[in-house]
């Protein structure tokens, strides 16, 4: 179980969040000089040096968007440059792709940053650039809404890239795409000119998402543990019902992948913040800070005592690390992997739940995590070694980065983004959030 620590604050990490982004610099000026976008984006390292793997082109708004995270944090220009003119170059595909559902993950990390960057006041307001920024939100946002999927109880969902039979967890986080072209009023248009609201297409995903993708513990079957969550839901798409669980990238349908937990755990905390800005929507928060606790409670109980968790709570050989939770976790053990990509993004929702509730043991988990996260073995120093942050889990059963030592793209990413929340709160600056 996590050992929350309640000596931790923004302002004492701030010595670990800097010395990340020192080494985040080497990292993201190695990668620019190195890869060639054109093969394709960078997925997670192999002996340290960073490789693609075809399946979806999800992860190259975090490369780029790493960049503009990076000048965030520092102000250095180079970085402002490399992720500027990087996005005009090669994301445009991205704003227009029907076949994903990762609109959120690829262009709100890169426009949206780079927009919301404009909005702080950042860089100089230049109405061009700005509309183009936007003009890519907008469309991104409807593209993604687009690929909706009618349930039987009046709902619906952002089906994935596996079909219109498929809800993910991962998109609960991507579903900002449509937040933020929502918030600058942009609306799908459908058949006979059907104006559809991209807010209404969200909050009935995250509904969807709430009631399908995570348990409750109120014995919905034989597994119902409170906030469990399973990573993909199916459905009959000839009648919009539900049938079953199941998993692609974790262990089994009835078992925990915790990258899809901490999706689900910042996704909802996230959303949570979003709607407090819109009137109207009491009940949706109600139903969304239900899963968002619900995870988090899940994630603080199944992660070992630092709070970096294993690549899935149910994996198979964990028995044979004895009791694993009442300890920190362990990235050189011989059996499962540990997942700290999963930590990198469950540290935030930990922390943005923790902030919006006034409810110090989740703010003090998160700074926990990141903790962890921001020292050794977790953060690389090796400036030959393009990852950040180590020991990260892509695919366990294809056997898809699943060794100690490696990287991903959007573990980096994250731990970038978590590190500036904070550091922005540290330093008294401006909340961090995706919309301006």
């Amino acid at each position: 179980m996590l050992e929350i620590r309640h000596d931790i604050t923004p302002q004492s990490l701030a010595p670990q969040i800097r010395r990340m982004f020192e080494c985040s610099a080497a990292k993201i000026r190695s990668l620019e000089k190195s890869w060639d976008p054109a093969h394709g984006s960078p997925v997670f390292t192999a002996a340290g040096r960073y490789t693609t793997r075809g399946w979806t082109e999800w992860t190259q708004g975090f490369q780029f968007g790493s960049a503009i995270l990076q000048f965030d944090a520092t102000g250095e220009k180079e970085f402002l440059e490399i992720g500027r003119r990087q996005t005009v170059n090669w994301m445009a595909p991205h704003v227009s792709h029907t076949g994903v559902h990762d609109h959120g993950f690829n262009n709100v990390s890169t426009y949206g940053n780079l927009l919301r960057l404009m909005g702080e006041g950042c860089l100089a307001d230049d109405p061009w650039e700005r509309h183009f920024y936007e003009l890519a939100l907008k469309i991104s946002g409807a593209v993604q809404a687009a690929r909706w999927t009618e349930t039987a109880d009046g709902g619906g969902y952002i089906y994935s890239f596996n079909g219109p039979h498929s809800l993910f967890v991962d998109t609960i986080r991507s579903l900002r795409a449509l937040a933020v072209s929502h918030h600058l009023g942009h609306v799908l248009m459908g058949e006979n000119d059907r104006r559809i609201s991209l807010l209404e297409r969200a909050i009935a995903h995250a509904r969807a998402t709430a009631r399908y993708a995570v348990y409750y513990g109120e014995g919905r079957d034989t597994y119902d543990v409170r906030g469990r969550v399973a990573h993909e839901s199916i459905f009959n798409t000839n009648d919009g019902q539900y049938r079953c669980p199941n998993s692609q990238q974790g262990y089994s349908p009835f078992t925990t992948w915790t990258r899809g937990l901490a999706w689900a755990m910042c996704g909802f905390a996230e959303l949570c913040e979003f709607l407090d800005n819109e009137s109207g929507h009491a009940a949706d928060i109600e139903a969304f800070e239900k899963a968002a606790r619900a995870t988090c409670d899940f994630y603080i109980q199944n992660s070992p005592s630092d709070g970096v968790p294993y690549w899935d709570t149910g994996a198979p050989a964990l028995a044979r690390l004895g009791d694993y939770l009442s300890r920190p976790a362990d990235p050189f053990n011989s059996f499962e992997p540990v997942d700290s990509s999963a930590a990198a993004i469950a540290a935030q929702g930990l922390l943005r739940l923790g902030r919006r509730l006034n409810d110090q043991r989740y703010w003090q988990a998160g700074l926990t995590v990141c903790q962890a996260l921001f020292q050794e073995p977790y953060l690389s120093g090796n400036e030959w070694h393009q990852g950040l942050i180590l020991h990260a889990v892509y695919h366990r059963p294809n056997g898809w980065c699943a060794s100690s030592g490696e990287s991903c793209m959007w573990g980096d990413y994250h731990a970038r983004e978590v590190g500036l929340y904070l550091l922005r709160i540290a330093e008294d600056g401006r909340y961090l959030r995706f919309w301006v």
